[in-house]
This record gives structure tokens, C-alpha cells and sequence, in this order.
């Protein structure tokens, strides 16, 4: 007779009963109630009609809602911001309220700055989200601004950082 022990392994499977509450919110509740009011916001104001930009918008500010609410889900977070940011020039245009080329360039820039100070906020000190927010927003700024001095502020940067090094390395030797 076999005299050892032996281990058991019990494994079960199993659906969730409709008595148990499901815990959080419901986000297709929320981003159906997101997208509906974005789409009377459509019906209501006869320029605004990109329903393809309001779509996103609803999802990137879910998204963002998200984050707001679970602060632990930082992927929300960053998909939000950039999400909102990619469809806000499409609904600012549709609603005529600014238009013009650098628009996204902006609203991304903002989006990795909001990003930044949230970072920030929370004690992460300053990342590589604010650099590129700031190159961004400048960058379409400039563009929205002035197209013609838009088109410099790229080359320009560059030269900038260029001679940030060399005067770096200058002042090492």
C-alpha cells in the first residue's frame, strides 16, 4: 500500500450570479451617456456636425473619468489625455470656435502637460512629458498663431538644444 500523502488540487469555474453587485462604475453607462450628450450637443448646434471627432472626444473624457476616479489606473490616464487631445481640434473646428494649422500639435501639447502636472502633483517630479508637452504646445502656438513663424520654431528648437550641448561640452573640458 502506498503510505504517502498525497496533495489534492481542487480547481472550479464558474459564472457570477446576477445577486452579486459588480463593484465600480459602469463605464459603458458612462461613456453612452458621454456620447449622447455630445451627440445632441451635434443636433442642437447646426455647425457642429463631426460626429467621428465627438465619438473620440467621448471616449478619450470616459477614459479620463476613469483615471479621475481609480487614480491607480495611469494607463487611462495617458490614453485619456492623448485620445481628447487627438479629437478636440476636430469638435473646436466643427463648433467654429478656432481653426487653423498647429491646432493639434496644440491640443497635444496641452494634453502631455496636463499629463506633467499630474505627475507632478502626485510627487513624480518633472518627466520627459513635460518636455515634450512644451515643444508641442510651442510648436503649435506658434503655428496657430503666425504659420510662417511656426515653421521656425522647429529648426529652431534644434539650434537651441544644438548649442545647449556644445556649450555643455565646452564648459566640461
Amino acid at each position: 500500500m502506498n503510505d504517502k500523502p498525497t496533495d489534492v488540487r481542487v480547481y472550479g469555474w464558474s459564472w457570477s450570479s446576477d445577486s452579486e453587485p459588480r463593484p465600480g462604475v459602469p463605464w459603458l453607462g458612462l461613456f453612452l451617456l458621454v456620447f449622447g450628450g455630445l451627440l445632441l450637443l451635434e443636433r442642437l448646434l447646426p455647425g457642429f456636425h463631426l460626429a467621428g471627432a465627438t465619438f473620440f472626444l467621448a471616449l478619450g473624457i470616459v477614459l479620463l473619468a476613469r483615471w479621475a476616479l481609480d487614480r491607480r489606473a495611469i494607463g487611462s490616464l495617458y490614453a485619456g489625455a492623448i485620445v481628447s487631445a487627438l479629437a478636440a481640434p476636430g469638435v473646436l473646428e466643427g463648433l467654429d470656435v478656432v481653426r487653423g494649422p498647429g491646432l493639434g500639435t496644440l491640443s497635444l501639447g496641452i494634453a502631455f502637460l496636463f499629463i506633467a502636472a499630474v505627475r507632478a502633483a502626485s510627487g513624480a517630479g518633472v518627466g520627459w512629458q513635460t518636455w515634450v508637452g512644451v515643444i508641442l504646445a510651442v510648436i503649435g502656438g506658434s503655428q496657430l498663431a503666425d504659420p510662417r513663424f511656426g515653421d521656425l520654431i522647429l529648426p529652431g528648437l534644434i539650434v537651441a538644444l544644438g548649442a545647449v550641448l556644445v556649450m555643455r561640452g565646452l564648459v566640461r573640458r
